[in-house]
């Protein structure tokens, strides 16, 4: 499989507020949202160039328009596709893309809207939080559209968000999940009314997640990453990066002087 290594940037725009907010829309609304190589591709550059950017502090995910978070991959992308690497590589290149935006040292937010299906649902999946519209549906249908199946990442990734019983019942149904459910299954952790509302929540809870200890929020997604890859370790560096840190000791200083801490992330 060959990806193309640009993506046009009316297709994944990236914006940044003086808070440290970002912000990655995903914007195809024509197409749904559907996701192009060169918009995964585009995906995994942003997630590097946030990496090095000590300045933001979150990250919102979103969809344009009101329809759709993101309809999956773009079916058209498949219609090359004639070897065995051609599907081996769409996979491990997916796994990259989805495995980028799950180290972000930075909380992730995904703010969906209407349908959330196939790799929409993947990058969502991805993000370490999920909010969404009261019309927003969830789903892998491609037991009753392509054939194709989910990656081992993916079903590990799934299987801890909402566990393998109700994994099975979605992806072998191959209905959609609509917001109510998603949120008792903990799917996603808030529904709110309408995209306005989605809006205005996902910049509410970037802003408190800034405002928090940084390395707390680190060591904590890297913890919990290390335990779902099965990783028996005592994770001693984790607990050193906080522990040993200046914003350990500005938080102690801050607490006893009864006045906000101010972090810095070191």
């Amino acid at each position: 499989m060959t990806t193309d290594p640009t993506s046009p940037t009316e297709e994944l725009l990236f914006t940044k507020d003086e808070a440290g907010i970002a912000r990655i829309v995903l914007n195809r609304p024509q197409a749904r949202n559907a996701l192009t190589f060169g918009m995964y591709e585009g995906l995994i550059t942003l997630c590097g160039q946030i990496a090095e950017d000590s300045s933001v502090k979150a990250v919102i995910v979103a969809g344009a328009g009101e329809k759709a978070f993101a309809a999956g991959t773009d079916i058209a992308q498949f219609r090359g596709f004639k070897t065995p690497e051609d599907a081996l590589g769409y996979e491990r290149f997916m796994d990259r893309v989805l495995g980028t935006l799950e180290r972000l040292r930075v909380p992730t937010i995904a703010a969906v809207a209407g349908a959330c299906t196939g790799g929409g649902a993947a990058i969502a999946a991805a993000c370490d939080l999920r909010i969404a519209t009261q019309d927003a549906r969830f789903g892998f249908p491609i037991a009753r559209t392509l054939g194709n199946c989910l990656s081992q990442g993916n079903l590990k990734r799934l299987s801890a968000l909402i566990g393998p019983a109700r994994v099975k019942d979605i992806l072998f149904t191959a209905r959609l999940v609509g917001a109510d459910e998603a949120l008792s299954v903990g799917l996603v952790s808030e529904v709110v009314a309408d995209a306005e509302a989605l809006q205005a929540r996902a910049a509410e809870l970037a802003t408190l997640l800034a405002g928090h200890a940084p390395l707390t929020l680190q060591a904590t997604k890297e913890g919990l990453r290390r335990l779902q890859e099965g990783d028996t370790g005592t994770g001693e560096d984790l607990i050193l990066q906080c522990y040993m840190s200046q914003d350990f000791r500005e938080g102690m200083e801050a607490f006893l002087a009864k006045r906000p801490p101010h972090w810095s992330g070191r």
